[in-house]
């Protein structure tokens, strides 16, 4: 029997392979979906306490794999670092509904809202973990915040018995906190307490040797809550990121194939060689060509995908197509569009190319790039809704395009009449503090062009004219020579 796979079995197997993993906020890490990127390593060292990144890269599926007492393993083998296995972990807040652990996202609200101490709130948390008998013993959060409030002394000698009882036992008591931008309803107050977070966690890594936090956390949310928590430049010299290269990405992919329990994925394996099972016979680890090998990956790819964007070379080649129409303005690509994008590509292909050579039609993967760009800019505009707003305004525009141009649309839309609105609307009341949930100035065109090219919503050109990534453009209608159109 050959270990050929033909394009209808491929396009199976992406099929089921990635309608799995292309979500990973609704689904558990497992064994089979734990793909290690070489360049995650340094969000996994035990005294690095914030780990920054957009959605989709994966913030959500290290917090869930570190709780994870196996997959933790694994990751202390692959990355080398043998502290991962002397760990207690615990949740410090999550998407989870663990309201033993910490209070939920209305209860978070609701004791905010009526005047509990952000950093007692944490606190309370700290020793609920740490077992306190006397914050265990109080049912409701809000009496555990008094406790802590009233009792400074006793709750600080809780933390310091629990740290040398950790370190005599040499294990490090870690506390994850993960979904902070569900906090608070108000960006400001989500705001104030990420950075009541912050400080406490700082106290804990240099005030203790063995309890730890890690805190995963966007970047924007980051520079907002540095306003609350003005030691935040001490955190940022160990803050790391999650990033994914498009070697990665395709590393991720293969690993992804290789990982299903199929006849297809179990032929796929002996096709492309040199893959390591496990020593519990769960896991398959993708060989170091089809993990980090540019050259080897895109021989492989071709076979799934064909050569080209088209029917030459001028269209593009299949393989560096791909990421380099996904990526925003900073470089940055989500595993989880890129996975999206080709289960969207398997789907379409079957539907309306079914016959087709390859187990993916290049049209399919133009209408996977445009379903990435219509989530990426919903996301865009639920994390940074001011953000989202101002690029909004230039749909059905051309880039690249002048600032003159792009101030002239925003002035003649009223966005900084719009932007005010919308950061009187989240001013709570009683706040004299202007909250921090819009740009810097409203009135100043150009700072919120910058503020855009920092973001990656859009980049400068050297002649100072301004583009926009495909992966927002496209879905927005606005046009650019040479790049992909939106579908009619």
């Amino acid at each position: 029997m050959t270990d050929a796979i033909r394009a209808g079995e491929y396009r199976e197997l992406l099929s089921e392979a990635l309608d799995e993993a292309a979500d990973a906020d609704t689904r558990l890490p497992n064994s089979h979906t734990l793909f290690m990127p070489d360049s995650h390593r340094t969000a996994l060292y035990v005294d690095n306490t914030v780990v920054l990144g957009g959605r989709g890269v994966g913030k959500t599926f290290w917090y869930r794999s570190l709780l994870d007492d196996g997959l933790r393993a694994y990751a202390a083998e692959e990355y080398r670092i043998n502290r991962l296995n002397r760990l207690t972990v615990s949740p410090g807040h999550g998407t989870d509904m663990d309201v033993a652990r910490y209070p939920s996202r209305m209860l978070l609200s609701r004791l905010i809202d009526d005047g509990t101490d952000p950093y007692t709130l944490w606190y309370a948390v700290l020793l609920t973990t740490l077992g306190q008998p006397e914050v265990c013993a109080l049912a409701e959060w809000r009496d555990r915040a008094a406790w802590v409030h009233s009792h400074p002394g006793p709750a600080q000698l809780a933390v310091e018995q629990a740290d040398r009882e950790a370190h005599g036992e040499n294990t490090v008591r870690l506390l994850l906190f993960d979904a902070l931008e569900h906090l608070h309803q108000l960006p400001a107050e989500r705001d104030r307490m990420v950075g009541a977070l912050l400080r406490l966690a700082l106290e804990m890594r240099l005030g203790t040797r063995s309890i730890r936090f890690k805190v995963f956390l966007r970047l924007d949310m980051f520079r907002n809550a540095a306003v609350h928590f003005p030691d935040a430049s001490k955190l940022t010299g160990t803050a790391t990121d999650l990033p994914w290269t498009p070697v990665n990405l395709y590393g991720l992919l293969f690993h992804t194939l290789g990982n299903q329990d199929t006849e297809i994925a179990h032929r796929f394996r002996r096709l492309t060689g040199g893959w390591q099972s496990a020593a519990d016979g769960v896991r398959y680890a993708p060989p170091s060509g089809l993990r980090g090998d540019k050259k080897v990956q895109a021989e492989h790819f071709t076979q799934i995908a064909g050569p080209y964007m088209g029917s030459n070379f001028r269209k593009g080649t299949t393989y560096s197509w791909l990421p380099n129409h996904l990526m925003d303005g900073n470089e940055v690509i989500s595993p989880r569009s890129f996975l999206k994008t080709l289960a969207t590509a398997a789907t379409v292909t079957r539907d309306e190319y079914a016959t087709h050579s390859w187990a993916l039609h290049h049209e399919a993967i133009r209408q996977g790039v445009q379903k990435a760009s219509e989530v990426r800019v919903r996301e865009a505009a639920e994390d940074i809704p001011w953000a989202g707003r101002a690029v909004t305004f230039l749909e059905g525009r051309q880039v690249p395009i002048e600032r003159e141009q792009v101030r002239y649309h925003w002035k003649r839309a009223g966005l900084p009449d719009l932007l005010r609105e919308d950061m009187a609307r989240f001013t709570t009341a009683g706040d004299q503090q202007k909250p921090r949930t819009g740009p810097r100035d409203p009135d100043d065109l150009d700072g919120l062009i910058d503020d855009l090219v920092t973001l990656g919503v859009m980049t400068k050109r050297s002649d100072d004219r301004l583009d926009i990534p495909d992966i927002f453009r496209i879905h927005l209608r606005i046009g650019r020579l040479g790049g992909v159109r939106k579908a009619s």
